[in-house]
């Protein structure tokens, strides 16, 4: 991924390593289930799980699956050097779980009527990857 330098002096794009093990494995059909019992820090595996019982109509359990991988994310973009704002590019494979995660927990607050939460969530997606937002504007 090329990165270009920030001319108006925001914090740098923020870049979560890889985890290729726990990747590999959801690509080739692992349950998300088992990925994020064997991972729990790969919120790809939460992103999945939130989107698969949202989807069945579980919006409390979408919810706390979301909320678990978002904080997951977190604590990982923490370590990268992420200060509490600035760009989580979509475009960096590894950071799609996190921004996942992210619109996860803002649909299913939505769902179970936290407005407040939903439109912080919402909006601190938009602010992390606006390509992000976009992408998966679908999904909510």
């Amino acid at each position: 991924m090329e990165t270009h330098e920030n001319l108006l002096g925001g914090p740098p794009p923020t870049l979560l390593p890889d985890n290729t093990e726990a990747r590999e494995m959801l690509e080739a059909g692992a349950k998300a289930a088992d990925v994020a019992a064997r991972f729990p820090t790969y919120s790809a595996a939460w992103a999945a799980l939130a989107d698969d019982f949202f989807t069945a109509g579980h919006a409390v359990t979408s919810y706390a699956f979301a909320r678990t991988g978002y904080h997951r994310g977190l604590d990982q973009l923490r370590r990268a050097g992420w200060k509490g704002h600035g760009p989580i590019p979509w475009e960096h494979e590894p950071n799609k779980g996190f921004l996942r995660c992210l619109n996860a927990l803002a649909r299913a607050a939505q769902a179970i009527g936290e407005k407040d939460e939903a439109e912080r969530c919402a909006q601190f997606l938009r602010d992390s990857s606006a390509t992000a937002a976009e992408e998966l504007a679908g999904s909510r």
